[in-house]
């Protein structure tokens, strides 16, 4: 049961937050459908950036009124050397995709981004609090079987204090 007394919103005080986690198929058209919670919490305008999340084998996804804040901090980075600014502005920039949702709340994205994470049929789509991301369902159990028991505990009691 969801408690009702404080929205999403209210406690980020921008959109909601992106919480819980969602296995979903993929259409023939490699569609996939973005729970309508969360995109309410997107808000306006209605489309979510999409990233590679790196190492990771998932993508990573944020509702693009929070992507200038994310922007500048990938600018303040200190990259001195030419191959760094490239990776992080230009290989960065154009392996992302900005994607909006149809009226059904399915967004399509970019078959790189797809291939990046192993997304074929089925993705689990996982609440990070201020975004989501969206991960083979294979990968996902791998990922989260990893996590130590310890580091866990201490998270939860972080979010406690």
């Amino acid at each position: 049961m969801v408690d009702q007394g404080v929205s999403g919103a209210e406690l980020t005080g921008r959109g909601g937050l992106f919480v819980n986690a969602y296995l979903h198929a993929l259409d023939k058209k490699r569609r996939l459908i973005i729970p309508s919670d969360w995109r309410e919490n997107v808000g306006a305008p209605p489309r979510i950036f999409v990233l590679p999340a790196g190492r990771r084998k998932c993508l990573l996804c944020y509702p693009e009124r929070d992507m200038n804040r994310r922007i500048e901090r990938v600018r303040s980075l200190p990259l001195e050397r030419p191959e760094d600014r490239i990776m992080a502005r230009t290989i960065l920039a154009s392996m992302s995709d900005l994607v909006p949702w149809d009226a059904q709340g399915r967004i399509r994205i970019k078959d790189e981004l797809l291939a990046h994470a192993g997304l074929d049929t089925e993705a689990k789509l996982v609440g990070s609090f201020e975004g989501f991301e969206i991960w083979n369902p294979e990968a996902w159990t791998q990922a989260r079987g990893a996590v130590d028991a310890q580091r866990l505990l201490q998270a939860t009691e972080a979010l406690d204090e």
